[in-house]
């Protein structure tokens, strides 16, 4: 991350106690998205084939891996199978 992004970042989440919570909460979602999608593409998957693997649209799946909200544990289950993995969770 660019060195004046972070600095921004740090200031902005000790003036601003929302700006922060949100912050950290949508960091942790976009950290998912990327995880998925990285997990679909070392299986040589592209969204559409993923898609009919889990019996749903390319827009579902790009969907799943841009915004990674409130996304279901059976979601995430049938990703994980469409990919041929398995989940594990795992609460630190």
């Amino acid at each position: 991350m660019d060195r004046d992004l972070q600095k921004y970042i740090s200031k902005r989440k000790k003036r601003d106690p929302e700006f922060a919570k949100d912050y950290e909460i949508g960091y942790e979602q976009f950290k998912l998205g990327v995880l998925l999608r990285e997990a679909r593409e070392k299986a040589g998957l592209t969204q559409e084939e993923l898609a009919r693997r889990m019996n749903t649209k390319k827009s579902a799946i790009s969907r799943i891996e841009n915004h990674a909200e409130d996304i279901k544990l059976s979601t995430l289950e049938k990703f994980a199978q469409a990919i041929g993995k398995t989940l594990r969770l795992r609460v630190a």
